[in-house]
């Protein structure tokens, strides 16, 4: 196997970025290039130690710990592509959770075309932050408020508020059409699938996931209707197929939308998907504080809606 040999026995260590961290997953991070059997034959011989006694596995690091790690081969690491430093609307910060406006069009991390987003931008422009990781995502053509975890305690603990439904996640969408109901509850089955070109989609499917939305009507035109759509679960495109689904899609949704009536809008000045992560409550993942973060609608969203009720 071409590559580096860290030829010496090496010890790490353990700080609060790799704190709560399983054994196995702070080793394939620290041995980048070292096929994963390699990893878990070294860890079941014993060449792995934490404070000198053999662990297995599931071993979750703490503060301090010391980390005997054996000589290994390791590839060499290919030349990483430059990602510029940028920082983006701060809408709040602590030692422990960092929340941000994200702007529409940018992806919130690298992958599938897309040699970066913002989590690769934010650790390039905070080089001396020691852990930085996404809490949530948000679909790139979506804008509003994400959050980002400064701990790795704070990422499992609002990773756990969130599986619980601890949080109150809403969005702000444009949709296509006259809804009627004040407030509605919508239960539909989701299935990702890929599509021939190898891109991701999302249908309803009586076999898929279990996701609920709560839409309430906030305020309707002719031909449009703006809603809140409140997250009781969070599937991937979850508002964007449920209402793709009812027959009411999002202006200026690319992949669920109405195609012909996106190419009107784009001449009206709407060039993006009309949905905003507006407000996310919860409760601090260390404090227990109540928190609650919000995003105002974007200028571009905002003139369209002002076009609206000038008309």
């Amino acid at each position: 196997m071409n590559g580096l040999s860290k030829e010496s026995v090496t010890w790490a260590e353990i700080d609060e970025g790799s704190c709560e961290q399983r054994i196995d997953n702070f080793l394939c991070k620290y041995l980048k290039g070292v096929p994963k059997s390699h990893i878990y034959r070294i860890l079941r011989s014993g060449e792995v130690r934490v404070n000198k006694k053999r662990v297995d596995q599931t071993y979750r690091l703490k503060l301090g710990d010391q980390v005997r790690i054996p000589p290994v081969r390791v590839a060499a690491e290919p030349e990483r592509e430059y990602v510029p430093a940028v920082e983006f609307p701060v809408i709040y910060e602590d030692d422990a959770i960092l929340a941000i406006n994200k702007p529409a069009g940018v992806a919130v991390h690298g992958g599938s075309g897309v040699s970066f987003g913002v989590i690769e931008q934010l650790r390039s422009a905070r080089p001396q932050a020691k852990f930085l990781e996404l809490v949530h995502r948000l679909d790139r053509e979506t804008s509003g408020v994400l959050l980002l975890a400064k701990k790795r305690s704070a990422l499992t603990a609002m990773h756990e508020i969130m599986r619980e439904g601890q949080s109150d996640k809403r969005y702000y969408t444009l949709v296509l059409g006259q809804w009627k109901n004040a407030k509605q509850h919508v239960k539909l089955p989701l299935h990702k699938f890929d599509t021939p070109q190898g891109e991701k989609r999302v249908m309803v499917r009586e076999d898929g996931q279990a996701s609920h939305t709560i839409f309430t009507l906030l305020k309707s035109w002719p031909e449009f209707t703006l809603l809140e759509a409140q997250l009781k679960t969070g599937r991937t495109h979850q508002i964007r197929v449920h209402l793709s689904h009812l027959g009411f899609p999002i202006a200026g949704d690319d992949k669920y939308g109405d195609f012909a009536r996106n190419k009107e809008l784009m001449k009206k000045g709407l060039k993006r998907m009309f949905l905003h992560a507006h407000s996310i409550a919860f409760a601090h993942p260390l404090t227990g504080e109540p928190l609650s973060l919000s995003a105002p609608l974007p200028k571009e969203l905002q003139s369209f809606v002002d076009k609206l009720e000038r008309a």
